[in-house]
């Protein structure tokens, strides 16, 4: 697919659809690019489609089927549009931070990324009665094939990431901070700990790792 160059073919990309609950359009929407009037269209819209597959299919199907509805905070941003909000203080991480998620075209080979923030509505209900953050991170880490999560403290939102080579590494914004699982550890909490802590959520619905 040509780089977007025109109304038609920018809504065109918008209508590609990703996975069984998601099309492109639904990782397009920024704040950022609607304020400050900075276009967000990829430099590489077939990257971009790939790895947006690649994480809605493993990570995002799962978790619309498992809890209903997902929030999606923030999805896609084109590297001019990071860029921009990282050089304006708008909680954007540098471009050429291994751990930016949200530039979908920016890698090739195993260095491919791709990173979504959601909220889980069921979970954020939960989640502010004073529900623990880390039984849904041990929920995550239990069923989904993913390579990085970071929690942060409005809504319980997240930063779930997908790449070829999975870090599983989990940070939190969110008391207590710092790094729950670093990557290549084993969990401090055994599984059977793990499994009571979320003994009570839906059944999983998708492909459970082994």
């Amino acid at each position: 697919m040509r780089r977007p160059g025109s109304m038609w073919s920018l809504e065109t990309f918008g209508r590609t659809r990703l996975s069984r609950h998601f099309y492109m359009r639904d990782f397009l929407y920024s704040e950022i690019s609607g304020f400050h009037g900075i276009p967000n269209i990829p430099d590489n819209p077939d990257l971009v489609i790939e790895t947006g597959r690649a994480l809605c299919e493993t990570l995002l199907d799962p978790l619309t089927e498992t809890f209903g509805r997902i929030a999606i905070r923030s999805g896609y941003r084109s590297a001019a549009l990071n860029a921009y909000g990282n050089e304006h203080r708008l909680n954007c991480a540098r471009n050429d931070n291994p751990l930016e998620c949200h530039i979908w075209d920016r890698g090739e080979g195993a260095a491919r990324i791709a990173g979504a923030s959601v909220v889980i509505p069921w979970f954020a209900d939960r989640y502010a009665k004073g529900r623990d953050w880390r039984d849904l991170a041990w929920w995550m880490h239990d069923h989904l094939d993913y390579s990085e999560i970071w929690f942060f403290p409005k809504l319980c939102a997240f930063n779930l990431v997908w790449r070829p080579v999975r870090l599983r590494r989990i940070d939190s914004y969110i008391a207590p901070r710092g790094t729950l699982l670093k990557a290549g550890d084993n969990p401090a909490e055994p599984l059977d700990d793990r499994r009571k802590r979320y003994a009570d959520f839906p059944p999983f619905k998708g492909v459970a790792l082994p």
